[in-house]
């Protein structure tokens, strides 16, 4: 039992699904070693008649597959996370953690995401509301934190995300897929907005609406134009182009 101790390596285990679907049980001090090639979840997506959770799959720009969620909630963060320039790749339920629990009697958790960033590091997030948390979700997460640890791996329980922030990244989300980009469209709006404008203005002054629109949006979501998204969208925000398309702000929450 590891609750009311000190944890070390030895105290837990984890199973992971290989890259050719074979699950595979191993040491948790091994999950760096393997860490690259999860990108299956350990278990299925339940979906019933009367479920009170919504499940759901997102295709993802960043790794450019389906990334499965559980919640509304997950789904916003799926998106947050797909928004972060610092994010190369995430998967939902990557593990089983396994440890001993009272009397000796396994325990296990399935945390919500793995995400991977650009300089190396390693997240793992539960996406819970924090009005939602329990005891035994305290437990779990306290043990999921020191396992992370133990790694060198970050462990963050994600609560629901400011309201405009996630209507503005759904929004912007519709706009994601490569298919939205122009190129000659692109460089009118990048030239246009050289100088912070009203959104629905560069718009017009880029063309027609109907045609740049679409493209401003994706321009919006890769970060190549900028935008205060912690304000409602809307034809009158300020747009201008990134001075550095690797400038924006981060979403990946720091432990």
């Amino acid at each position: 039992m590891i609750s009311q101790g000190r944890a070390v390596l030895a105290d837990f285990e984890a199973v992971y699904v290989d890259v050719d679907g074979v699950e595979r049980q191993m040491p948790w001090a091994w999950m760096p070693e393997v860490v690259s090639e999860l990108d299956r979840p350990v278990r299925s997506f339940p979906s019933y008649r009367g479920q009170r959770n919504f499940p759901g799959w997102y295709w993802s720009a960043t790794v450019g597959r389906l990334v499965g969620y559980e919640s509304w909630v997950e789904r916003d963060h799926l998106v947050a996370l797909d928004f972060d320039p610092s994010v190369v790749a995430m998967v939902s339920q990557p593990f089983w953690l396994l440890w001993a629990g009272d009397k000796g009697k396994q325990r296990r958790h399935a945390p919500d995401f793995l995400v991977r960033t650009a300089d190396g590091g390693v997240l793992v997030l539960d996406s819970r509301p924090l009005e939602l948390i329990e005891q035994d979700d305290r437990l779990v997460f306290d043990i999921s934190d020191r396992a992370c640890a133990l790694l060198g791996w970050r462990y963050a329980v994600w609560d629901r995300l400011d309201g405009v922030l996630v209507a503005n990244q759904r929004w912007l989300a519709g706009y994601r897929h490569p298919r939205c980009f122009d190129a000659e469209v692109t460089g009118r709006l990048v030239r246009t907005f050289q100088r912070p404008r009203r959104l629905m203005d560069g718009a017009e002054l880029a063309g027609d609406p109907l045609r740049t629109l679409p493209v401003l949006f994706h321009l919006l979501w890769k970060r190549h134009l900028l935008a205060d998204l912690t304000l409602a969208l809307s034809d009158r925000t300020v747009v201008q182009a990134a001075v550095d398309a690797d400038m924006p702000v981060n979403v990946v929450p720091a432990r």
